[in-house]
């Protein structure tokens, strides 16, 4: 039984639960919402985090984990109950305190439980509290990140049960208290992210660092409400945005077809957005925010059964594999660590190239859109730019960074900087009325770097070369807007050649790293100097003390 995988995502469940309704409540401190709104704000948050707990709570049943059990169902209860006493005014809050009164006294119990067996070295160890020794955590290591998968799929289960409460007539509409839960649900997609790149699950960690992506737009988008502004949603981000869903879903079903079936659904979201002006705020995307509850739901319900018990509820797992198996020139990869080992270093990370190039796509597509005079908080670019051209990118570089990818952490370090400054700077509104040279001395200087990483790319490969140089008609957009000299239609252009590019390099790096023939291909060095490797070499990983170390390397 995974008594260390339901354990952590007890933990990050309930951590999320207190970010999430700790916000609100501040926010009610600080007057920006009114106690008469608390109970728009926390219901959506709470009714997801009840369902949750309770799914959470039966797998531990099942596991027969006593204190999981008790903490899991008490604090879901307790959710419910708090549920019930702010839409009735004569439901007190006895109940909620009594539930939480539960889970404090068994975490004491438990807390003294291990002090009392690690003061008496394991002779004295109250029932329910031993820990897993360590050769079976070592077992449960290897049962793959199902924690995290909880987890990812709770806070699906959170911003869509916000988003679709509004539809449903359970808050009247989304407002700012409703930002805090989706912005923690973001905040912990992205730990998520790093964690699966953590475990070399590149499909894994590029969909919940999309689905993050969403979680910042919507929030930013409610955020703006604050203001009584309901910004415009241009079509041609969402639909590339449903483009990558699919293909990443296509390709998420060699893991399973139910987790491929799942993915599909943010596509339908994604198509939904583009289908409708208001984005988020409309009946349309709403429904499928509704559907995407129900599905997160039994997602969540099948993951966690599958983490604790000896029979599984079937997800499609193999399919994929037979259907390939049986196509003529098509030959799968095989899961080796070869493909992951780092350049330099022992490094313990996959490649995030994949997520890189997506969002490279995303951010290109979403400038798209013209401005104009309008005020740029009415178009929704901002954090299409900000966040999957920029912190996504920085994550990405960081990740490439740690794997001894040195050029490639450069472009994307890089890539996501400029995307961050310039993108709150043109798209947040920072210019003011300002244009001019000295405005655009600092795109300059971007400029300037890129084309020493274009110089750069020439030793690489075409397809890295190709990606830099069209990145510089980007700058070149951002320096004639900073100078107020910006053609009409020249962001269309640049943006459909870098954002091709972009979609090129994301569509070779996740077919080859599934596929180990055909391979699509990224071209040769273009410049190839005595004693340039082209990045294709990598540096050995052997043990020191022996001999056949030695042979390896020779």
């Amino acid at each position: 039984m995974s008594y260390a995988q339901l354990f952590s995502a007890l933990c990050l469940t309930v951590s999320a639960l207190w970010c999430g309704s700790g916000l609100v409540y501040i926010l009610v401190g600080q007057g920006v919402l009114q106690p008469t709104e608390m109970k728009s704000a926390l219901v959506p948050g709470l009714a997801a985090f009840t369902l949750a707990l309770l799914i959470i709570g039966s797998a531990t049943i099942i596991a027969k984990k006593v204190v999981l059990v008790l903490i899991a169902v008490g604090i879901s209860l307790a959710c419910a109950h708090q549920i019930a006493s702010l839409s009735a005014a004569g439901f007190g809050p006895s109940a909620t305190a009594a539930n939480y009164l539960i889970v404090c006294l068994v975490g004491v119990y438990f807390g003294c439980g291990r002090l009392l067996s690690t003061l008496t070295h394991g002779k004295v160890e109250p029932p329910g509290t031993g820990l897993k020794r360590k050769a079976e955590l070592t077992t449960q290591q290897n049962q793959g990140c199902s924690d995290a998968v909880s987890v990812g799929l709770v806070m699906n289960l959170l911003s869509a049960s916000v988003l679709a409460c509004p539809l449903l007539g359970v808050v009247p509409q989304l407002s700012t208290g409703h930002v805090p839960w989706l912005w923690t649900a973001g905040v912990f997609q992205l730990g998520m992210c790093v964690i699966f790149y953590r475990a070399i699950d590149t499909l894994a960690a590029t969909f919940y660092g999309f689905t993050a992506l969403l979680k910042f737009a919507e929030g930013y988008s409610v955020l703006l409400s604050f203001y009584s502004v309901q910004p415009f949603s241009p079509v041609p981000f969402p639909v590339v945005f449903a483009v990558l869903f699919f293909i990443l879903a296509l390709f998420s079903c060699q893991k399973n077809l139910l987790e491929g079936l799942y993915q599909l659904f943010f596509a339908a979201y994604c198509i939904a957005i583009a289908a409708q002006p208001q984005g988020f705020f409309q009946r349309g995307t709403q429904g499928v925010q509704a559907a995407i509850f129900v599905v997160s739901a039994i997602m969540l319900l099948i993951t966690t059964f599958n983490m604790v018990s000896t029979t599984m509820i079937p997800t499609g797992q193999g399919c994929f594999k037979a259907l390939v198996a049986r196509m003529q020139g098509l030959t799968l990869r095989a899961h080796d660590k070869e493909l992951h080992t780092p350049h330099l270093g022992y490094s313990k990370y996959a490649d995030a190239e994949v997520l890189g190039h997506a969002c490279s796509v995303l951010a290109a597509f979403a400038i798209t859109a013209t401005v104009g005079d309008r005020n740029p908080l009415l178009v929704l670019i901002l954090p299409w730019v900000v966040v999957a051209g920029g912190a996504l990118q920085l994550l990405c570089g960081s990740v490439a960074f740690a794997r001894g990818k040195t050029f490639e952490s450069t472009v994307f370090i890089l890539y996501g900087m400029m995307w961050t400054v310039w993108g709150l700077t043109r798209y947040g509104g920072l210019y003011g009325e300002t244009r001019g040279f000295n405005v655009a001395v600092g795109i300059i200087s971007f400029m300037l770097f890129n084309c020493l990483v274009t110089a750069a790319a020439l030793f690489l490969n075409v397809a890295w070369f190709a990606y830099a140089l069209t990145f510089q008609l980007i700058l070149i957009s951002f320096l004639l807007d900073a100078v107020g000299a910006l053609p009409y239609g020249y962001d269309i252009g640049v943006t459909i050649i870098f954002g091709l590019v972009s979609f090129y390099c994301f569509l070779a790096h996740i077919f080859n790293s599934t596929f180990q023939s055909p391979q699509i291909p990224l071209g040769k060095p273009l410049v190839k100097l005595s004693g340039v490797g082209g990045g294709a070499g990598v540096c050995p990983h052997v043990p020191a003390r022996k001999a056949t170390s030695v042979r390896q390397i020779a």
